[in-house]
């Protein structure tokens, strides 16, 4: 009698089905100490002038040293285009500072004033969307290129309706302003062929917060580090990676508890050495957070295709880290 062998091979695996994907950080404390010394003696010796150059390099180690699924992120940013970006930076703060100071002398402080923080209102926006086009657009893993595609007019009259409403509001819609905010930019991110998604919604996230800032009066500080386990949660687990019918999903495996110790050790480290120690903070945090960070998905990676954009004005970037704006990602 004859046997059919394809009668006892193992099932194929479904086309789309769901598989974990590696993510993790690799640095090290020690490699990183020595990069932030050397850009420190540079910027100080040559009056700052050196920071665009110092900023390249500490970017291009993190994103050498993060990887996906094997393979490292590359940073393809230069100190020769952040430094006309920090020119520029610097001689729009310069000429805002100065009306500032004219106005003052004519006896004008009112009129300075707003003139001074209604232009830095102005350039928030600015700074946030060319951050986003030069960061993206130099940002890279296996080759392909990541960028943004959005609008500036629609992020100036996006983010000036949320400051708008949060005024008007006491600072209740700063929630949805702050959503809001996020979703538009984080939506319009691809890598190559693929788009970023990102779904928090401001209900959602005011109600986190309440709760996070009723529970941290309530124990005196202690819910703290869970209110912030579950911030990282919420960013994480509303960020996707799709295309068409496949993605690519995120979600946190963070624990409460964990980011209590890890803040913990982090101040006491900071304390003790008087600072030496923020390399091997900045390394071990980043460690952790993407160790903690679940990603899996039913997408081919052969399948990324690039879409080239190129953006050099790294204007925005140097205004973020001027008006000390943390970039969102």
């Amino acid at each position: 009698m004859d046997i059919d062998a394809s009668q006892f091979s193992a099932p194929a695996a479904a086309p789309d089905e769901n598989h974990p994907f590696t993510f993790s950080f690799e640095g090290s404390g020690g490699e990183y100490f020595g990069i932030v010394i050397v850009n420190w003696l540079l910027t100080v010796l040559t009056l700052g002038l050196y920071y665009p150059w110092a900023k390249a390099r500490k970017l291009s180690y993190l994103y050498s040293s993060t990887e996906f699924q094997g393979s490292r992120f590359a940073f393809h940013g230069t100190g020769q285009e952040m430094f006309k970006g920090f020119i520029k930076a610097i001689l729009i703060l310069i000429l805002l500072v100065g009306l500032f100071i004219y106005l003052s002398f004519l006896k004008f402080p009112v009129i300075a004033f707003l003139f001074l923080y209604g232009g830095i209102f102005l350039l928030l926006p600015f700074a946030i969307h060319g951050s986003y086009k030069y960061r993206f657009s130099r940002t890279s893993w296996r080759g392909i290129r990541m960028g943004y595609r959005g609008d500036r007019g629609e992020l100036f009259r996006l983010f000036f309706k949320g400051i708008l409403l949060t005024v008007v509001t006491f600072g209740f819609y700063g929630a949805w302003f702050s959503m809001n905010l996020r979703n538009y930019l984080l939506n319009r991110v691809r890598f190559g062929n693929l788009n970023f998604r990102y779904q928090g919604r401001g209900s959602d996230y005011f109600m986190l917060n309440f709760k996070g800032y009723f529970l941290t009066l309530l124990t005196l500080g202690i819910y703290a580090f869970w209110w912030q386990k579950d911030l990282f949660e919420y960013y994480v687990n509303n960020l996707s990676l799709e295309n068409e019918k496949h993605n690519i999903r995120l979600k946190s495996q963070a624990i409460g508890g964990q980011f209590f110790g890890l803040i913990i050790t982090n101040f006491l480290l900071l304390i003790f050495t008087f600072g030496l120690a923020t390399p091997w903070i900045m390394t071990r945090t980043l460690r952790y957070l993407f160790s903690k960070v679940e990603v899996s998905g039913n997408m081919n990676l052969d399948m990324i295709m690039q879409t080239e954009m190129e953006y050099t004005d790294a204007t925005g970037e140097d205004l973020t880290d001027l008006l000390d704006f943390g970039f969102v990602i």
